[in-house]
C-alpha cells in the first residue's frame, strides 16, 4: 500500500484526484504501478487500477491476471471493480473505502457477486488513514 500511497501523490502533482494503485505477482513483487490520469491524458477511463491492470497485461501478454493482487488507496468504481473481475485478479486491496461511488463494498459487491464468472478476495482498510488524509487534504486545497 505505501507504493500506491507514492504513485496517490504524483497524481495530486498535476491536479488530479491522488488515487494510487500498484498490482504485486504471486511471489509478492510490484509489476505495475500507477496513478489517476483523467486530467492530464483528459480520460475518463484514466483511473489508476485500469492503467496498472492494462500495463501488465500488456507485458504479461495476456489479459488474464491470475495470481495477482490490486492494490489501491480508494476502494474501486464500478469501472474498476469490473476490471478487476474480468482481468481475474485474485485479490483486490484497498485503503479508503468510497461511500460515494465504491463498487468493492460501500454502495456494490461487483468483486464479491455470485452471478459473474470471476470473484476476488477483499481486503479494505489498509493504511485507511494515511488514504483518506491524502484524500481529505486534496479537496480541503480545492474548496
Amino acid at each position: 500500500m505505501s507504493a500506491a500511497l507514492t504513485e496517490a501523490k504524483k497524481a495530486a502533482e498535476h491536479d488530479d484526484v491522488p488515487v494510487g494503485a500498484v498490482l504485486v505477482d504471486h511471489s509478492g513483487e510490484v509489476v505495475a504501478r500507477a496513478h489517476n490520469r483523467r486530467e492530464i491524458d483528459n480520460d475518463p477511463t484514466a483511473h489508476a487500477e485500469i492503467l496498472v491492470l492494462r500495463q501488465r497485461a500488456r507485458e504479461n501478454g495476456s489479459w488474464r491476471l491470475f495470481n495477482h493482487t490490486l492494490v489501491v488507496t480508494l476502494e474501486p468504481c464500478a469501472m474498476c471493480a469490473g476490471a478487476a473481475v474480468n482481468a481475474r485478479v485474485e485479490r483486490v486491496v484497498y485503503g479508503a473505502a468510497d461511500h460515494r461511488a465504491g463498487a468493492v463494498w460501500s454502495l456494490y459487491n461487483i468483486p464479491g457477486d455470485a452471478r459473474l464468472n470471476h470473484r476476488c478476495e477483499i481486503v479494505s482498510g489498509i493504511l485507511e488513514k494515511a488514504s483518506v488524509h491524502l484524500l481529505t487534504d486534496f479537496f480541503a486545497d480545492r474548496r
